[in-house]
C-alpha cells in the first residue's frame, strides 16, 4: 500500500486556523486537527520537508504569532484524507442563539436557534475557534437591524452571514485568499444571503465604500495594527469595531493602539486565552 508523509506540528500559541492558512501554500494532500497540533499529510514524493515547513514557522515566530513550534516526522499508509478530517469537525452551539452547523452533519434546532450551514473545505475554520465564538457572542450583541458591516478576513463568510442573518442590512466581506472568496461565496449561497452579503477578493484598501456601522476584524495581531487606521477611515461616527484574534496579553497594546487613533475601548470578551475587543469611533 502507498505512504504518505506525515507531520505533527505543535506551536505555541496554538492557533489551527492560521497554521493551516500557511501549511496549505505547501504542496499536501490533508491535515487534520487535533487536541493541541495538526497532522499534515503529503505524497510521499512530495519535496516537503521538516526544513521547508520549519521555514515556513519561523516566519510566523518573526512576526511574533507563534513562540515556538516542534516538528515529528514518520511514514503513515495511505487513507481518504478527507473522511479522516470530517470525522474532527461537528455542529457547534456557539451560544443559545447561534449554531454553526457543517454541511456533512445533521442538526435539529431548537425554537429560536439560528443555523449558519457551513461548508468549511478543508483549510478553513468551521467555528470551533474560541475567537470566531468570541466574535459572534459579541455579534449578537451589538448587531442592530438595517446596519452595514464590513468583515475583514472573511475566510469561510461565517461571521458575514451571521451578520447578515442577526439584521445587517449590507455585508462586505473581504479576503485575500482566492480559496476563501470561493468558499465564502459558496456558504453565502447555502445560507440563501445573496441579496445582502458580498464576498469580495480584496485587501482593506481596496475598500472604496462609505463608512460602515461595525467593522468585524478576526485576525492576527500583526495585521490588526498595520490596518487600524484603515478601520478608523471605515468606521462612521460612533460605530464600533470588533477585533479579535488577539491573545490577552495583546490587549494592552492594540488598546493604546487603536485609542491613539481615535477609538475608545467599550467592552472585552475573554475566552481561553483568546480576547475579543469592542472599539466605538
Amino acid at each position: 500500500m502507498k505512504t504518505h508523509k506525515q507531520f505533527n506540528i505543535s506551536a505555541s500559541p496554538f492557533d489551527p486556523d492560521v497554521l493551516s492558512g500557511l501549511l496549505w501554500q505547501l504542496d499536501i494532500e490533508g491535515i487534520t486537527e487535533n487536541e493541541n497540533s495538526l497532522s499534515v499529510y503529503a505524497d510521499e514524493k512530495s519535496e516537503v520537508s521538516v526544513v521547508q515547513i520549519s521555514d515556513m514557522l519561523n516566519s510566523l515566530k518573526d512576526q511574533n504569532m507563534i513562540a515556538s513550534f516542534s516538528i515529528d516526522e514518520s511514514s503513515v499508509e495511505e487513507k481518504n484524507w478527507n473522511e479522516e478530517w470530517e470525522k474532527t469537525i461537528d455542529v457547534i452551539e456557539v451560544n443559545d442563539k447561534i449554531v454553526i452547523k457543517p454541511t456533512f452533519r445533521d442538526y435539529s434546532p431548537k425554537p429560536e436557534q439560528l443555523v449558519i450551514t457551513i461548508d468549511p473545505k478543508m483549510s478553513f475554520g468551521t467555528g470551533e475557534h474560541e475567537t470566531t465564538k468570541l466574535v459572534l457572542n459579541l455579534l449578537d450583541k451589538y448587531i442592530d437591524k438595517g446596519i452595514s458591516v464590513l468583515d475583514v478576513g472573511s475566510g469561510t463568510g461565517v461571521l458575514s452571514i451571521a451578520a447578515s442573518l442577526l439584521g445587517a442590512e449590507h455585508v462586505i466581506g473581504i479576503d485575500n485568499d482566492e480559496w476563501c472568496l470561493e468558499n465564502g461565496l459558496e456558504n453565502v449561497e447555502l445560507n440563501k444571503v445573496n441579496e445582502k452579503v458580498e464576498i469580495k477578493l480584496a485587501e482593506i484598501y481596496d475598500v472604496d465604500e462609505e463608512p460602515f456601522d461595525l467593522i468585524l476584524a478576526n485576525i492576527n495581531k500583526h495585521i490588526l495594527v498595520d490596518i487600524a487606521d484603515r478601520i478608523y477611515q471605515l468606521t462612521k461616527n460612533s460605530g464600533k469595531a470588533i477585533l479579535s484574534g488577539l491573545l490577552i496579553e495583546d490587549k494592552t497594546d492594540i488598546t493604546e493602539l487603536y485609542n491613539s487613533k481615535g477609538f475608545s475601548l467599550v467592552e472585552e470578551e475573554i475566552l481561553g486565552e483568546w480576547v475579543a475587543l469592542v472599539f466605538q469611533k
